[in-house]
């Protein structure tokens, strides 16, 4: 596929998930969160089964356990953490706190397989991730000095940007082995599974139907499922699978973008001006880490064999 349209794709996806966190703030006044994550993801699971019926499935108990153990991470660990966080803080802070998975991303990958990355891709790293704490702002900061063992939100968000960068890390490495669409639908099925079974231990389960908000709530539903779950995670695992993760991961720091813009724009939370301070520096962390490699064609081998005409 042509750079454009992965590029399209990615952003496409971006832009699904931030707007993600004003949906599930709503959500939250109908439901508990496990109650509409279960929901959510078994509803998506159910409705893809159809679709890949003929599609290569797994072959292999370890191949199955792979699939499980991504849903475990991506579906039930990222999105409880985010939605049990948007209990006590905004969607637009919860945002800016769970996106901070590419960090984590490259930490796992160097912890864990030992890659190895350039000086100037930690670099972009680094500054997108001062760029996300940008974007909320200093008021978010000094509050979470004052609260932070007060806000439990704090810890949710952030542990959900640990999980996805480890989910994020596992889809990548994984990822080639599965159908892109099996892969979405199953992971999402077994965590939703997760998830509902979790639900009467971890919370006190509850979904409220009010006819008097009965538009706005199948509306929600209908987004967290198709929106959210389906387009969103069919389209993620074609990136992964069809681009470099590395260079793909770091668009996962325009998510607070959208998910701040969203939230002013659908929920009235505060907008501020370092929303476009946050902006640039997200911006130059992703030129960064995209930057390729300048190589010395004077050294390369590859390059003399060509000047000297050898194929």
């Amino acid at each position: 596929m042509s750079k454009p349209r992965m590029l399209f794709l990615t952003i496409f996806t971006m832009l699904v998930a931030g707007l993600n966190f004003p949906i599930g703030k709503i959500a939250l006044s109908f439901g508990s969160p496990f109650v509409l994550l279960a929901i959510r993801f078994v509803g998506a699971g159910l409705l893809m089964l159809p679709f890949i019926v003929r599609r290569p499935h797994p072959k292999s108990g370890a191949a199955w356990l792979k699939l499980a153990t991504i849903g475990l991470f991506q579906s039930a660990l990222v999105m409880s953490g985010i939605y049990l966080s948007m209990q006590t803080i905004s969607s637009g802070s919860s945002s800016v706190l769970s996106s901070s998975n590419p960090i984590w991303f490259i930490v796992f990958s160097f912890l864990i397989f030992g890659i190895r990355y350039r000086l100037l891709q930690w670099a972009g790293v680094i500054i997108g991730f001062i760029g996300v704490f940008i974007t909320q702002g200093l008021q978010m900061q000094m509050q979470m000095q004052m609260q932070m063992q007060m806000q439990s939100g704090f810890w949710f968000a952030l542990g959900a940007g640990m999980a996805w960068g480890m989910a994020t890390l596992l889809s990548s490495r994984w990822g080639k082995e599965f159908d892109a669409w099996v892969m979405a639908a199953y992971q999402m099925l077994i965590g939703g599974i997760l998830l509902l079974i979790a639900s009467p231990l971890l919370e006190q389960p509850h979904f409220v139907w009010d006819s008097s908000q009965i538009v706005k709530e199948l509306f929600v539903l209908g987004w967290m499922i198709l929106m959210s779950s389906i387009a969103q995670f069919v389209t993620w695992y074609y990136v992964l699978r069809n681009s470099d993760p590395n260079k793909a991961n770091v668009y996962l720091f325009l998510i607070p973008v959208f998910g701040v813009l969203s939230g002013w724009l659908i929920l009235g939370e505060q907008l501020h001006w370092y929303t476009l301070a946050g902006t640039v520096c997200i911006g130059l962390g992703i030129y960064l880490v995209n930057r390729p490699r300048r190589v010395d064609k004077t050294k390369d081998p590859f390059a003399i064999r060509e000047r000297c005409g050898i194929v």
